[in-house]
């Protein structure tokens, strides 16, 4: 699993019009090529009428699957500069299409080159790009009376938690790096002088800041 990753926060799209032609940008984070090709048969259903929609994906840890499609414009003009912004702003598991409604005025390679990637763009303005961290579970069980040092230790630290469970004991949930995992529970031991109960439990993807 890749420790970080750049991707969108949610679907979005934002348009723009390129002499009288409409470009919509449209953006969906996704896991897999089915998703991808579903939300692309959504959109082309959604805006049936359009003149194009045009399209790219990226997905995988390591860029395995990279699809690209001009829906009928010249070839390299539409899909190629669509896919060339995913890999330009280093961002994965995304899928966008630009929708074009033509206006009347012929674009030349160029001008459609353009105006696909200001699509594109605008597509990922509108999902808002995000960076995802891998992060790893870490229950903490300590006596209460070890509580307040404990939160302030971890504040001090920059470790984001969870939620906190308040039983006999408390347990803390705590979002340490995955890379810093080890390193977290060997100074939260040193900490409470081995009295705490370490558990660990999965390893999630978190939003930077989340």
């Amino acid at each position: 699993m890749l420790e970080q990753y750049r991707t969108v926060r949610a679907s979005g799209s934002r348009e723009v019009v390129i002499r009288k032609s409409r470009f919509i940008g449209h953006v969906m984070p996704v896991e897999s090529e089915e998703e991808a090709m579903q939300f692309i048969d959504d959109i082309k259903k959604q805006h049936w009428n359009a003149t194009h929609n045009c399209s790219a994906y990226m997905i995988g840890e390591r860029d395995e699957i990279q699809r690209q499609s001009d829906d009928g414009e010249p070839s390299g003009t539409a899909g190629k500069p669509i896919l060339e912004v995913i890999r330009s702003q280093k961002v994965k598991n995304v899928a966008i299409v630009v929708t074009r409604y033509f206006g009347g005025i012929m674009l030349g390679a160029g001008g459609l080159i353009r105006a696909y990637t200001d699509g594109a763009v605008l597509a990922l303005e509108a999902g808002e790009v995000i960076t995802r961290v891998l992060r790893r579970e870490v229950f903490v069980e300590i006596e209460y009376t070890w509580l307040g040092k404990v939160e302030n230790a971890l504040r001090g630290r920059g470790i984001q938690t969870g939620e906190t469970l308040f039983t006999d004991k408390v347990t803390l949930l705590c979002l340490p790096r995955n890379d810093e995992g080890d390193a977290f529970i060997a100074w939260i031991t040193d900490l409470t002088g081995a009295q705490a109960q370490v558990t660990e439990g999965r390893r999630l993807y978190y939003s930077e800041g989340e």
